[in-house]
């Protein structure tokens, strides 16, 4: 049964909610929103909610979108399969043409949409415009699948000077104008320790990082980077959030304060992390910040 709060309780709400306003007003947040986490249409509408509600109190929001699943889908509805080596997926010319359709396209357009039906202000890019995200090729066997070499934060910036959302495809560009599919986590990384971040926020399908997988109990709320090594080193952190975790390493090397792994499922769970004590999923930070 859905309460109903008295005007007293919403004032309280808001008044502890400001000291957390004032703290990020005028800092870049980056988020990164994708895969599993977008699937829910209800729980999508709410995370574009927050991020209108952000912007509104100064928070200056990037959005960098993946899309892997939706990827998969068009590529069986076309009759293609889809093929992984070590998590990464196997990019011919075709397939990088259906990634491109449906990143720079359908999801960034949708997200943007959604944006401005909540009452904000966004604008898509992919990582081909004014050479936002320059790529070469990972692997020959990868095929279209790219390394990031340099970021253009320019026109992130421009947008965020006018008030706007910016929200971010994974797509780069190669010298010769060839489209690359860029691992959404690592473009996140990049482009938030480019612009020097306060925060970057992976948005996934589980709680944050835990002791025992099979255990939401067992959630490590705030840890290192030497922590994270070690957990690392001796399998605690295996598998998926291997690479999860190498981002938020990298991330933070190049500049961003703090990297927040949590559920995207979760309603409302970005204002729960920077609008409150409490916080919500793994703080992954550096051993000298307070």
């Amino acid at each position: 049964m859905e309460r109903n709060f008295s005007n007293a309780e919403r004032a309280e709400v808001l008044t502890q909610a400001l000291p957390h306003i004032q703290k990020y007003a005028g800092k870049i947040v980056v988020i990164k929103y994708g895969g599993n986490a977008m699937v829910n249409e209800a729980i999508r509408e709410q995370v574009m909610q927050d991020m209108v509600l952000l912007r509104q109190v100064g928070v200056r929001v990037v959005l960098v979108h993946g899309g892997g699943p939706e990827i998969t889908a068009m590529m069986n509805a076309l009759g293609k399969e889809a093929r992984f080596i070590d998590g990464l997926r196997v990019t011919d010319q075709e397939t990088v043409d259906i990634v491109q359709m449906v990143l720079a396209g359908k999801i960034n357009k949708t997200l943007v949409g959604l944006i401005g039906a909540k009452g904000g202000r966004a604008i898509g890019l992919s990582g081909l415009d004014d050479q936002l995200i320059v790529a070469r090729q990972k692997d020959e066997k990868l095929g279209f699948v790219g390394d990031i070499v340099r970021v253009n934060t320019q026109p992130i910036l421009d947008l965020l000077d006018r008030g706007y959302i910016p929200v971010v495809s994974t797509l780069g560009v190669g010298d010769k104008g060839e489209v690359y599919n860029i691992n959404g986590d690592t473009a996140a990384a990049c482009l938030a320790g480019a612009l020097h971040a306060e925060r970057m926020i992976l948005m996934t399908d589980i709680a944050g990082l835990l002791r025992d997988p099979s255990d939401p109990g067992t959630l490590i709320p705030d840890i290192t980077l030497s922590d994270a090594m070690d957990l690392m080193a001796s399998g605690v952190i295996s598998g998926g959030m291997i690479p999860k975790v190498e981002c938020c390493i990298r991330a933070i090397n190049e500049g961003v304060h703090r990297v927040i792994i949590m559920d995207g499922r979760v309603p409302h769970s970005i204002l729960m992390e920077l609008l409150t004590n409490e916080g919500a999923g793994t703080m992954v930070r550096k051993e000298d910040l307070p």
